[in-house]
């Protein structure tokens, strides 16, 4: 079968490799959509130290079921599925608290171990969810995103009413303005392209604020009356970007740190105890795409606008390449097999 393979960073292309063998409590997939993530960015560019070489890219996956074992968690062959990427040995501490996503031998696609950007995939059948039959194959990978925007909006505790300050108006911080509008919160997007906050504004998005032409927080402040937000998620994982975080937040109020810094951030520890805010942070997710697959499928969140660019199989190692040298020109790239 084809896969998509790295030999080593800014070595991409398509190769021939084995058909996956379906072990017990797996399923045999017949990828039918596939997501292209930043962590696969970083992996072709070489900056993620966690990822390894050779290695076939790739976690945002979804296809078919053609081969699954009979005690299958009512998964049948045929079904629409979509992977959860994140696999969990379920023996650790955070596992026994169903916090899987921090497991401490956490095993991500693409990332520690070989990821989907193949034709076939075999996967644990825990670690699949079914795709509604009215969520079309292109748009069915950006649930993966959608799970890790819901997992910040949880970790915030996002209530009705509130304002959220997200941000980065990246894919996650979008949709992650999305879910706050769902939650009947008001979100105010933060980022310093203006193009991106225009696209924001179109999608419904009514508060967005330009930090590199105006002072974002007296922005905050004026638009939530002088309390600032109650909720704080940062989701560009910029220094600068985290440390605004605390000036952003309100008094008694939670952030969520879902950006990946490169470098250690300096933070104001006092206005911690001043403020008595929380601080969480929010890696990947654990429990949400039911939640996800249900917004897109009930049309309560429309991820059509996300997908710029629709490839193939063969045009995905272009279209890294073109997402790494152009990062500004798309927001999600999806390839249809």
């Amino acid at each position: 079968m084809k896969a998509i393979y790295l030999e080593a960073p800014g070595k991409i292309g398509v190769k021939e490799v084995k058909n996956p063998n379906r072990k017990t409590g797996e399923a045999l997939i017949k990828v039918k959509s596939i997501g292209i993530c930043g962590s696969d960015i970083g992996a072709y560019r070489g900056t993620n130290p966690l990822v390894s070489y050779p290695r076939i890219i790739g976690h945002e996956i979804a296809g078919e079921v053609i081969d699954i074992e009979e005690n299958n968690d009512g998964i049948k062959p045929n079904d629409r599925v979509i992977i959860d990427p994140y696999v969990y040995c379920g023996k650790c501490y955070p596992c026994s608290l169903n916090r899987t996503n921090c497991c401490e031998d956490l095993k991500v696609l693409g990332v520690h171990i070989d990821g989907g950007m193949t034709e076939l995939f075999s996967h644990p059948i825990k670690l699949l969810n079914k795709v509604p039959n009215n969520i079309p194959w292109e748009q069915v990978p950006v649930a993966e995103p959608l799970t890790i925007a819901l997992h910040a909006i949880h970790r915030t505790e996002v209530k009705k009413g509130e304002h959220v300050a997200i941000i980065g108006a990246g894919p996650i911080g979008l949709l992650a303005a999305l879910v706050a509008i769902a939650y009947e919160a008001t979100p105010i997007l933060v980022d310093i392209v203006g193009e991106r906050l225009e696209f924001a504004n179109k999608l419904g998005i009514k508060y967005t604020v330009n930090s590199k032409e105006q002072n974002a927080e007296e922005a905050i402040k004026q638009i939530t009356n002088g309390r600032m937000a109650e909720a704080v998620i940062e989701a560009s994982g910029a220094n600068v970007a985290i440390r605004n975080t605390i000036d952003f937040v309100s008094y008694a109020g939670r952030i969520a740190l879902t950006g990946w810094p490169k470098e250690d951030t300096i933070l104001p520890t006092g206005l911690f105890t001043k403020k008595e805010i929380d601080i969480r942070g929010s890696r990947t997710s654990a429990g949400e795409f039911p939640e996800a697959l249900k917004l897109i499928s009930d049309g309560i969140i429309d991820v059509k606008p996300i997908i710029s660019k629709v490839v193939n199989l063969d045009g995905i190692p272009e279209a890294v390449r073109d997402l790494s040298e152009h990062p500004e020109k798309y927001l999600k790239i999806n390839a249809v097999l």
